[in-house]
């Protein structure tokens, strides 16, 4: 049972085994991410009204186009390549899969193009008491692309190596062990930050750190493997 109003937390267990706790975000917080993105995609499209009016029908199909993608391109392309809308970005927020992974593109336009039903029958009524009545505050289009909106969490300072850097494993690595670490690296920084260090905390023996550090030294491993040198 859940507090529908109130972000919750959706427990994951990884291919480590190490469960894992997404920050839900609850209807308020992705009502504003998106009158923020609302107001963005509204202003561009007045602002270019105006010059694209002395252009007659040409201008017209120019407009045409242009509200296009910005009501279905603009959140599409966003949240596929960065998961994040410019509002969601102000808000904190972040679409990630339902087991915490990257959103992708068939997941960002399925969820995107379900809109037209969470609208229904007006002012996204429908996607509000879906959001509302679920576990983890998922509107119709998450639950079809199998996708959650979380909190994205503030990475902790400290550590004595930065995520740009480069550090070779101390040890010759089995193809397994090369692809789950750089699977860390492209998975750990959409995770809170206790959870990147609890899974870091797996790897100790090849990293050498704890904590924070840990986790930054397997960043920097993961940067040689991917040839970053």
């Amino acid at each position: 049972m859940s507090v529908p109003m109130l972000d919750t937390y959706r427990e994951v267990i990884t291919p480590e085994g190490v469960p894992l706790h997404l920050p839900a975000a609850g209807p308020l917080p992705r009502a504003l991410a998106w009158a923020i993105d609302f107001a963005i995609r509204l202003g561009a499209l007045s602002a270019m009204s105006v010059p694209l009016a002395f252009l007659g029908d040409f201008g017209q199909g120019l407009y045409l186009g242009l509200l296009f993608l910005m009501f279905w391109a603009y959140t599409i392309v966003q949240e596929a390549l960065w998961g994040q809308t410019i509002g969601k970005r102000a808000m904190g927020l972040r679409v990630v899969a339902q087991d915490g992974a990257p959103v992708g593109w068939m997941a960002a336009i399925t969820r995107n193009l379900l809109r037209t039903v969470d609208m229904l029958p007006f002012g996204y009524a429908l996607g509000l008491l879906s959001c509302l009545f679920d576990a983890h505050g998922r509107r119709l289009g998450d639950m079809v692309a199998r996708t959650v909106v979380i909190h994205v969490s503030t990475p902790p300072d400290g550590g004595t190596l930065a995520i740009d850097s480069v550090l070779p494993p101390p040890q010759p690595l089995q193809p397994a062990e090369q692809a789950a670490l750089i699977a860390f690296a492209e998975r750990a920084p959409r995770l809170p930050g206790p959870r990147q260090q609890e899974l870091a905390g797996l790897l100790a023996p090849l990293s050498g750190g704890h904590g924070q550090v840990g986790v930054l030294r397997l960043y920097a491993m993961a940067n040689w493997l991917l040839g970053r040198r």
